[in-house]
């Protein structure tokens, strides 16, 4: 049985491409205000904001559960408003052995845009539940970034 999984799931927005991939490869420590029930902190511990290889580190609340996550800006695509972030430490990393989420905004012909998440990871054991948890975490923040950044315009 192979341990590397992924999943992904689309959500539809009437923000902006640009305005949502903004505040996920430049802003993320807005999100806290944003979602402040899911999302306690966002600190840059390294480099800078919205620079790849900078490092920032997160207080979220999954399944109930208060957790952290350190990762790093693997890679930001400005021109197709992708941002990759690598975790490498936390409590991700006591289920999975790699994790990876990447989220890609597609602006929409009739206005809006498409959020595609795609998380990879590689579980420490056959026993590590699947990441449906965080993929539904990501895609409430997806929704409420949405509505805070329709509010704001």
């Amino acid at each position: 049985m192979s341990l590397i999984c992924q999943v992904e799931t689309d959500i539809e927005i009437k923000t902006p491409a640009d305005k949502f991939h903004e505040v996920f490869s430049c802003r993320p420590h807005h999100m806290s205000n944003v979602t402040s029930e899911k999302i306690q902190g966002v600190e840059l511990h390294e480099g800078e904001w919205g620079k790849v290889g900078s490092i920032i580190f997160w207080n979220y609340m999954h399944d109930g559960v208060a957790e952290t996550a350190k990762e790093v800006i693997e890679a930001i695509d400005d021109e197709n408003y992708s941002t990759t972030f690598r975790v490498i430490e936390g409590h991700l990393l006591e289920k999975y052995k790699d994790f990876d989420a990447t989220v890609q905004v597609t602006p929409k012909k009739d206005g809006g845009s498409l959020v595609h998440w795609t998380i990879k990871y590689e579980k420490a054991n056959e026993q590590a539940q699947d990441a449906k948890g965080i993929i539904q975490l990501v895609s409430d923040m997806t929704k409420d970034l949405d509505a805070h950044l329709i509010e704001q315009a």
